[in-house]
Formats: C-alpha cells, structure tokens, sequence
C-alpha cells in the first residue's frame, strides 16, 4: 500500500505476477536484462541502466548463482557457466532463533476466548469495517531487549509478550487462558549459506543455517530462559502466573537447558546476510548494493546486511531500500542523526562504534 499501490499506475511501471525470474543476461561482465518464465513462457526484458535483484536472503544469492555469479566451484558442481567467481554469494547465511516460553493465566484476561470459531466472525467484522478489535493488532506490543551479561556491547536478547500460548504459525493454540514470551539471541556468531542445487530456477536451493554451531549460541539460550523464568516469577505477576506449561520448571541443568532448546528452537524468519555489502573476498556488495565486479546489477535487500540487525528485519529492510534509492536517483542523503540513546554500565567499550540499538 505505501508502494506498489502508489505507483502502480505509472506509465513507465509494470508489475507481473506469477513470474518466475530465471537468470540476469550479461554482455561480458556488464547486466544488461533479465530472462524470466511468465504464464508458461520465457520472456526476455532488457534494461537500460541496471538489473536491480530485490528477491530476499534465499532467493537472491540463488539467481545470482543461477546467473553465473558465485562460488566458482559451487557453479560448476551445478553446471552453470561461471560469469564472476564471487565467493561470498550465498555464504554468511544468518537468521534469529526463538524459544516460547508459555504458562497457564490464573485470572481470565487473555486472547484465548478469540481462537474459538463462534468469536471470529465478529472480530474480523469489527477489524474490516471498523479497524478496531482484537483483529486490528497481531498482539506482540508488549516487548523488548536486554544483555544477558556485561561482555556484550549490545541487547543480545529479544523478547516479545503475547497474552496466549500458541505457536508461531499460529497452531496449538490454547484454549485455556495463558500467555508466553518468544525470547532468543540477537546477533548469533553461527553462519550458514545459500546453494544452488542446478540451474534450474523451479528447484529449491540447499539451505543450510548452521543454527547453535558456536558455543555463544548455547550461552545466550540457557540465559534467555533463566532471566525469562526470573521476569516471570516477580511479584507483580503473582496474580497471573500459573504453572509453567512449557518449558517444565523442572528442566534446571545446563545438559537439560540444552537439550530443551535443541527440540523446541524455531526460526524467527529473519534470513538475510547472503550477499553482504563490504570489502574483502567474503562481500558482495558495496554500500549502495552494487555487486562487486559487475556493471549495472545490484542487490537490495535483506541479503545485503554485512550482519544481523539487532531486531526484526522489516524496519530496516525498508530503511536500507530507501537510501538505495535516494543513491540510484541522485538525491542527498538525509543527514546523520545525533539523537542521544542510552548506553547501559558504560557499554560498549570507548572507541568502539555504538551498535545493536
């Protein structure tokens, strides 16, 4: 709505669905359009400036690959003719790892009434015709973000509050009042990628996200659920809290920690990194989502973060896009801001840049 529903009547945008794109073309090392399979054909456009590939974390470095553009040896593995060997395409896959932790509600004030059949029609009436109810939030308002420890110069710990047990796909909703925390670690130091299994494009790449690989993974884990067990159990919520229904309070052991993530872990959806923006053998990107080594292609999205925001994706995705944009279209960029934030024991250490906020 605040994009393609705007511009959608411009004379110079098109806009396909259920398009397929299967490679960038190239003359030489300079993009010059991009071949893509529409209603069962494969059509051809060809780009005046440049070729701007906005397909996310997974699909991205694969068309990419698809095109030519990756790991030389991973290309030829897949049969693809080598236009660039670029190493970092598809490489520092990172994503953020959730918990719930879930309790029975002592007093009848969460949303577990609204998951029976007989209330929904109600609630999305009152959502569509008057934006107000329980439809017009996704319910996560409550939130927030801590250190786990001192070592850390930034909130390595996400949480979000929601008033029902229920999972993220919305499955096994209680129907008993209850409420949860989604908690889990912010930047983890493990690394995954993105490969392309061949060239052809209707075949899912092989995805690997390497979660839990680094022992700081398993730190921050077994913290997470300590400091949400310490949260739960103020005063304040006496009132509210009743028995744990997940994990049981009877898990206490580093081993048995452990072992409860390793079963119940889930991703947060927040993929990005594979096409990261920097310099070096590992970047693939400058900072305005030029790919290194080709003419008039670039990337812009999640894929291009050098490392995993401090936080949801969406944001900044959108923020990362607009200053690209303002790049591309010649504008000025908008000036730094000097807007105060607060910095917790005198974290991070002097001289080093403030990050994560």
């Amino acid at each position: 709505r605040g994009y393609l529903d705007m511009a959608r009547h411009r004379e110079r945008l098109t806009i396909l669905t259920g398009a397929l794109t299967d490679v960038v073309l190239f003359d030489g090392k300079r993009a010059r359009g991009v071949r893509f399979e529409h209603q069962g054909r494969l059509k051809t456009v060809e780009a005046q400036r440049e070729v701007i590939v906005c397909a996310g974390a997974i699909a991205s470095p694969q068309i990419l690959q698809r095109s030519g553009i990756g790991p030389g040896a991973w290309l030829k593995e897949a049969g693809v003719a080598e236009v660039l060997d670029l190493p970092g395409v598809g490489n520092n896959l990172q994503d953020h790892l959730e918990l719930y932790m879930q309790y029975e509600c002592k007093e009848p004030v969460s949303i577990a009434p609204a998951t029976n059949w007989w209330n929904k029609p109600a609630i999305g009436a009152e959502w569509l015709f008057c934006g107000t109810g329980l439809g017009a939030t996704n319910h996560f308002e409550g939130g927030g973000f801590i250190r786990s420890h001192e070592k850390f110069a930034w909130p390595n710990i996400q949480y979000h509050f929601l008033p029902i047990a229920v999972r993220y796909d919305g499955r096994n909703a209680s129907k008993a009042h209850s409420f949860q925390a989604h908690v889990g670690s912010m930047r983890s130091p493990s690394r995954g990628r993105v490969k392309l299994k061949s060239a052809n494009p209707a075949e899912h790449p092989s995805i690997l996200f390497n979660y839990m690989s680094h022992e700081q993974d398993w730190e921050e884990f077994r913290a997470a659920i300590r400091i949400t067990r310490e949260i739960m159990n103020q005063p304040a919520l006496d009132r509210y809290r009743g028995a744990a229904i997940t994990p049981s309070e009877n898990l206490q052991s580093d081993a048995e920690l452990d072992e409860y993530v390793r079963n119940h872990a889930e991703t947060a959806y927040h993929p990005s990194c594979t096409c990261a923006m920097g310099e070096g053998s590992e970047a693939v990107t400058d900072g305005e989502g030029r790919v290194h080594g080709i003419t008039g292609l670039r990337v812009v999205d999640a894929s291009i973060m050098p490392d995993i925001i401090t936080g949801n994706l969406n944001a900044t995705t959108i923020m990362l896009a607009e200053k690209i944009a303002d790049k591309i279209r010649g504008r000025t960029p908008l000036p730094k801001s000097d807007a105060p934030y607060y910095v917790a024991n005198g974290a991070p250490v002097r001289g080093e840049p403030k990050r994560g906020l």
